[in-house]
């Protein structure tokens, strides 16, 4: 199966900018989908961003404008870099891959649609 293996997380003070990054190892043949979540204390796991194999992308309406996601397909890298943070992005952030095909149209930011999950980083945004 896929492994992943978040970095990038930290602190940094609200309007300051982050980039994530995700490594996946094990990578088959077939296409797959990337996504970033995210899930604060008390809170559902929500989906970020996506990029599939061909890098079209998605985002969640919270982020559209500020983060951007990306793939290095080359490299199994997946990127998210976020710009303008804000104190409600404080979550630990999640890459998530599963194969293009067994993704559902319409639920690439849900989490229950990915099947391979990194261990997570912690973003920190203060005031």
């Amino acid at each position: 199966q896929v492994q992943l293996v978040e970095s990038g997380g930290g602190s940094v003070q609200a309007g300051g900018s982050l980039r994530l990054s995700c490594v996946a190892s094990g990578y088959p043949d077939s296409r797959y989908i990337m996504g970033w979540f995210r899930q604060a204390p008390g809170k559902e796991r929500e989906g970020v961003a996506s990029v599939d194999s061909d890098g079209s992308t998605m985002y969640a309406a919270a982020v559209k404008g500020r983060f951007t996601a990306s793939r290095d397909n080359a490299k199994n890298t997946l990127y998210l870099h976020m710009n303008t943070l804000k104190p409600e992005d404080t979550a630990m952030y999640y890459c998530a891959a599963e194969r293009s095909s067994r993704v559902r149209v319409g639920l690439v930011l849900d989490a229950l649609e990915y099947n391979n999950w990194g261990q997570g980083t912690q973003v920190t945004v203060s005031s």
